[in-house]
């Protein structure tokens, strides 16, 4: 099992419109694709700044999952398209992590 930790930097002034669109959207879209999304933050040091994390059981059910979100025909046309106007790409961080033997999210 592994986590991913993305950090994500959002258009200035944009967060709110952007955590609605991720709660109203995303994660609800991606929920429905198998995704576990585990966890949504907002960034209280950077008012731009946005992270949230999503679990996987192992290396084939994870690719497997981005297949299934990021060849989706909604994902590709409507979803995307839209996150891609309130994010930042290029300071985009995806940082991947399995939890300790004594960490509650094992």
């Amino acid at each position: 099992m592994y986590y991913e930790i993305r950090r994500y930097q959002i258009q200035p002034g944009r967060r709110e419109e952007w955590v609605r669109y991720m709660e109203e959207v995303i994660i609800p879209f991606q929920t429905e694709q198998g995704m576990d999304v585990t966890a949504s933050f907002v960034d209280e040091e950077d008012g731009d700044g946005y992270v949230w994390m999503r679990r996987f059981e192992d290396e084939v059910s994870g690719e497997a999952l981005y297949e299934a979100v990021y060849q989706h025909e909604r994902w590709k046309n409507e979803i995307g398209p839209v996150a891609a106007t309130l994010l930042i790409p290029d300071q985009t961080v995806v940082t991947r992590v399995r939890p300790t033997p004594a960490s509650p999210l094992r």
